[in-house]
């Protein structure tokens, strides 16, 4: 089974928090002196115009980008001291659908899941369920819609241990149906005392829900 128990922060401290933050990309400034700190139970919805940098700062964020001045903390502490601890209690979900779209959906969700956590096919299986993909578990991903191959993506949700999930444009391709259960289940890892991270320009409705607009 998966734990969904999160470790808690020193001292009160923020969990995640970006003070001062610059960056430049092709000589032209996206962002300067941005600050703002996420808590356990709490979500940051960041939204702007294409071009404005917000997956910038979400690889920013993540550490897959180090073009940028100022700090990060994670826990309280500088972020370049916890890295490891920080990547293990991430997960991240950029952009473009992460499948390999010649597996099924129950192959890919098993390799991907097993990267964080020791799941069971049953946990697999239900996850998959949950996020409507029943009947197609086993159908090689080329062969579903753009919104069903998002949908395994999500899948990982179901089953993450992460504490801070960071999503860009998670809404995108999703039907009404699939944007409810999308929103549902951000509503409850919040709830358990995780936090969420999301680019879109969905109008959200969540507890505790910050937003922050670039550009």
């Amino acid at each position: 089974m998966t734990d969904t128990s999160f470790q808690h922060t020193p001292d009160n401290s923020p969990l995640f928090e970006v003070c001062n933050l610059r960056c430049e990309r092709d000589e032209r400034l996206l962002f300067s002196a941005l600050s703002f700190a996420i808590n356990p139970g709490s979500a940051l919805q960041i939204a702007g115009s294409n071009g404005s940098g917000k997956t910038t700062l979400l690889r920013i964020i993540c550490g897959l980008n180090d073009g940028f001045e100022g700090q990060i903390r994670w826990r309280g502490f500088d972020r370049s001291e916890q890295s490891e601890a920080f990547a293990a209690d991430l997960l991240y979900l950029g952009h473009r659908v992460g499948v390999n779209k010649v597996l099924s959906p129950l192959e890919n969700l098993r390799w991907s899941a097993g990267l964080q956590v020791k799941v069971s096919e049953a946990e697999l299986m239900k996850a998959l369920s949950d996020v409507g993909l029943r009947g197609f578990e086993e159908s090689p991903c080329y062969t579903l819609s753009a919104g069903q191959q998002q949908r395994v993506s999500l899948a990982r949700l179901r089953l993450s241990p992460a504490t801070l999930w960071v999503l860009d444009e998670p809404f995108t391709t999703l039907d009404v149906d699939a944007v409810a259960r999308l929103e549902q289940t951000l509503a409850d890892h919040a709830e358990k005392g995780g936090a969420v991270i999301v680019t879109t320009h969905h109008k959200l409705e969540l507890p505790k829900l910050q937003r922050l607009t670039l550009g």
